[in-house]
């Protein structure tokens, strides 16, 4: 997408989805634009019809004919008055749903970064008030049209029926102009405040809607209402602001077109005792002066179209966030060997992993432990491409997770989660979330395999009952997340403290089915548990962004500072300078002794107290 260098990536992104947004309902546009030029010009023959006709009445002529077009006229009016109604309704939902379809994609092709970024209560506003507001653009342009077209046809009117008409008209002509400019760009101002509060708002009520059981077990709800409300002010500031802008000019207007409309109407009635107009001219010529003056109509249409353009800006700036490209590798035939090779991942300003060198063969375990904000969740989520590295590359089996595919990675890599998402509907789909074609074996091998075959058959519908119908533990929504990676295979599976609510009897069930699925995957475990980390292979601790040491549990629960890792467990079970302890591995490069095990450059570390490599 292109965007014109003196405009911010937004307004050019807003620039460039309403015009495909246009272009997707282009022939209903263009109808309906042609049905309000049509009612626009039944409009402006209604007045000369009507002149006719007084004229032919007054001179005792028969005037039956012009009466009949009359009528005809006032019932085709209403006709396409209705069309336009319908058309515009349609136009409306269609485009609406099409920027909800566009950016909705977007935001998922972008991942948790538009959460990140926006939050999720702002992206719901966006993707659903701000969408409806844009999506009214087309229908509005298309009236806007119309809207010109009626003031322009009654000067052009005027005009026919005596040039000092058009001439009177014309004076005053530029103060409405100007008018009309100024709500214009007030009304953008104000509706674009207006939007920005209503986005606060949805922000910090799904915040609170997702923590509302923390809120009652607080006692907080008023103290909670009142901070989702803060924003109100701001709201209502900018609201008031939209209406008098709008009523502002609206007394203009009332103030300033009946007097055009009165000079009209004088020096019709002057032409008229000089002989130089009918009686039903006078008549059409105080209707086309109300036509021409018709800056109420337009003040509404340029109001919503300037709300429309501002709510636009809010989906260009999703937009402008750029979604997550893939390449066009495809993945070799390979066990599913994991390398992180200097991969440094920054948040919020900071380095949350520095420098890391991992290196995880293919068919082992590796659980990843350290402390609360070590970077474990930020590590698991670029083993699979849920995220980028600010630098270094991450490998599977020997290729870039960026030059691959996004089936091939998709394909490869499992995940489960904390706190699992479970969409598709029922039980069944929700396990099978992602696989092109799952079949009803390979669901429930899974499920079993997760310890959840037994609740879910005891569900109402077993497993074709819907999620939301399902009442569940945590520990059970966590087994129905395992389930879904199990029934994803792949070469790699990521489990993401995907085991923290699970007792620990169900646990130990689930890590013996798990790490004892052969060599045919590669498992990333970020794990919390002292019992947890000792069924893998191989540990790697994290402590200040960066990888302390990789090796067994058991070589490690000699540190004291690893104990602590894991809190009071068995924190005092061992000395932290016992000679008799076994080297452990510090990935952190050195010139001491090899070792193969998960990194190649790895070297002895001291005991706790004795100096430790950063």
């Amino acid at each position: 997408m292109t965007t014109r260098g003196d405009d911010d990536p937004a307004a050019g992104h807003a620039r460039t989805l309403l015009r495909t947004a246009t272009r997707y309902s282009g022939s209903r546009c263009a109808a309906l634009c042609l049905v309000s030029i049509a009612a626009t010009g039944a409009g402006l023959l209604l007045p000369a019809v009507l002149g006719r006709a007084l004229d032919l009445l007054l001179a005792h002529a028969p005037a039956t004919r012009w009466v009949l077009c009359c009528a005809g006229l006032v019932l085709l009016l209403g006709l396409l008055d209705a069309l336009q109604t319908v058309l515009t309704g349609t136009v409306d939902a269609r485009t609406t749903a099409w920027l909800r379809r566009r950016l909705t994609g977007h935001v998922l092709g972008v991942g948790p970064r538009a959460a990140d970024r926006f939050g999720s209560g702002d992206l719901v506003a966006r993707l659903v008030g701000n969408a409806a507001e844009a999506g009214t653009t087309p229908a509005a342009r298309a009236a806007l049209v119309a809207a010109l077209a009626g003031p322009v046809g009654g000067v052009v009117a005027l005009g026919l029926i005596d040039w000092w008409l058009a001439a009177v008209f014309l004076a005053g002509a530029p103060v409405l102009a100007l008018l009309l400019r100024a709500v214009s760009r007030d009304t953008s101002e104000s509706a674009a405040r207006y939007q920005r509060a209503q986005g606060r708002i949805a922000a910090a009520l799904a915040e609170a809607v997702e923590g509302v059981r923390t809120v009652r077990a607080a006692g907080t709800e008023g103290r909670e209402t009142a901070r989702v409300l803060r924003p109100l002010p701001d709201l209502s500031r900018a609201g008031h602001r939209m209406w008098r802008v709008q009523g502002r000019a609206a007394a203009r207007a009332v103030a300033v077109a009946p007097l055009l409309q009165l000079a009209v109407v004088a020096v019709a009635g002057v032409l008229l005792t000089r002989g130089r107009l009918s009686v039903g001219e006078v008549l059409a010529a105080s209707r086309y002066a109300v036509l021409a003056t018709g800056v109420g109509v337009l003040v509404g249409r340029l109001a919503g179209l300037a709300r429309a353009r501002a709510a636009a800006r809010r989906l260009g700036e999703v937009e402008a966030e750029p979604a997550t490209p893939f390449g066009a590798r495809r993945l070799p035939d390979g066990p599913g060997r994991l390398e992180l090779r200097g991969v440094t991942a920054r948040r919020g300003g900071r380095a949350v992993l520095d420098e890391v060198d991992l290196d995880v063969p293919g068919g082992t375990t590796l659980a990843v432990v350290g402390r609360s904000g070590a970077g474990k969740s930020l590590l698991a989520a670029l083993a699979g491409r849920l995220a980028d590295p600010d630098a270094g590359e991450v490998l599977l089996d020997g290729v870039p997770l960026r030059e691959l595919t996004h089936d091939d990675l998709r394909g490869a890599v499992g995940y489960a989660f904390a706190r699992p998402a479970l969409l598709g509907g029922t039980v069944e789909k929700a396990i099978g979330l992602g696989l092109p074609s799952p079949s009803p074996g390979r669901i429930r091998e899974a499920a079993r395999t997760a310890l959840a075959d037994d609740f879910v058959r005891r569900l109402p519908k077993e497993y074709d009952t819907a999620v939301a119908d399902a009442p569940r533990s945590g520990g059970e929504s966590q087994r129905l997340g395992l389930a879904r990676a199990f029934a994803h295979g792949g070469r790699l599976l990521i489990l993401d403290d995907a085991l923290s609510s699970l007792d620990t009897v169900t646990e130990r069930h689930i890590t013996d089915a798990l790490f004892g699925d052969g060599p045919g995957t590669t498992r990333l475990l970020v794990a919390h548990r002292g019992a947890t980390a000792a069924c893998a292979d191989a540990v790697a601790w994290l402590d200040g962004g960066r990888v302390r040491a990789v090796g067994r549990h058991e070589e490690l629960w000699r540190l004291a500072e690893y104990r602590a890792v894991f809190g009071e467990e068995g924190a005092g079970s061992a000395d932290p300078g016992d000679s008799d302890a076994p080297p452990v591995l510090d990935t952190q490069g050195g010139n001491g002794e090899g070792h193969d095990g998960m990194n190649g450059r790895t070297r002895p570390v001291a005991p706790a107290g004795e100096g430790t490599a950063s």
